[in-house]
């Protein structure tokens, strides 16, 4: 992830998110996003205080990477 231009902290992907989008064939399409949405979705996740939100969160990631057309509930359209 190019993160030269982020003027945010930068989150660094936690190993089970990163086993979890191995697992469901989805890190090509994280990488894919632009580094800003990697980096809010980590931030979002990681601001979870409990377990049951982040996995929550999560989810929600992993089936928007999954459709393709969808940002933290907004649509998205790849450029």
């Amino acid at each position: 992830m190019d993160t030269s231009r982020l003027k945010r902290k930068i989150n660094p992907v936690p190993e089970d998110i990163e086993k979890r989008l191995i697992k469901e064939n989805l890190m090509e399409a994280y990488k894919n996003r632009p580094p800003y949405q990697q980096n809010d979705y980590l931030g979002w996740i990681l601001k979870a205080r409990r377990p049951e939100t982040r996995e929550k969160r999560i989810v929600q990631m992993i089936e928007e990477l999954r459709s393709g057309d969808r940002y933290m509930g907004m649509k998205y359209r790849v450029r």
